[in-house]
């Protein structure tokens, strides 16, 4: 049995203010039971990052992606775990009808929402960088468990500060007392 890949994509589709978000609820032993995340997954021998998007979009969802951005490269680091590489999409353009996915709950959740779900650390620093529309970046994360212990962004290291992904101004809300920065 071939070795999976521990390069992987994970897209966030947009439609009306929302992402498509996947509770995963379904599977017992998931490294994401509970969490919520985009739609992706490992690449399959000889997949260009692309090809592995369009495909797990269609697994997951039932969808075919009309139109999406390359927005990032994240690279996860774990205890206990190989270093694993993920190409971060975002897709504005589908078509087709949503279809029940064997992994967990898809449900449409509005951008000024997300802060409530039950996330992983890292995802929230990624939303914050989508939400200000950064242009492509490099983001480094490493956890402890399931903790984030440490991140980087674009090589410049960052101390134990969760301002960022704390701030509310990442979800499109109005100026953080902290930061003053403007939502969308």
């Amino acid at each position: 049995m071939r070795e999976k890949s521990q390069l992987t994509t994970l897209c966030y589709i947009e439609k009306d203010g929302k992402y498509l978000m996947l509770h995963r609820v379904k599977k017992e032993k998931d490294v994401n039971k509970d969490k919520w995340i985009g739609i992706g997954g490992h690449f399959e021998e000889g997949e260009s990052p692309e090809e592995c998007l369009l495909r797990e979009a269609k697994e997951e969802t039932g969808l075919t992606l009309l139109s999406w951005q390359f927005r990032g490269i994240v690279t996860f680091i774990a205890d206990g775990w190989p270093t694993e590489y993920m190409c971060l999409y975002t897709a504005d353009a589908f078509e087709g009808e949503l279809r029940e996915c064997s992994e967990g709950t898809l449900e449409w959740v509005k951008k000024e929402e997300l802060d409530k779900l039950n996330l992983w650390e890292g995802d929230r620093i990624f939303f914050g960088l989508l939400a200000e529309n950064r242009p492509f970046f490099s983001l480094k994360l490493r956890y402890e468990g399931d903790h984030l212990a440490e991140w980087s962004l674009d090589g410049e290291r960052k101390k134990d500060d969760r301002n960022f992904c704390k701030c509310r101004h990442n979800f499109g809300r109005k100026p953080d007392r902290k930061c003053g920065k403007q939502g969308d």
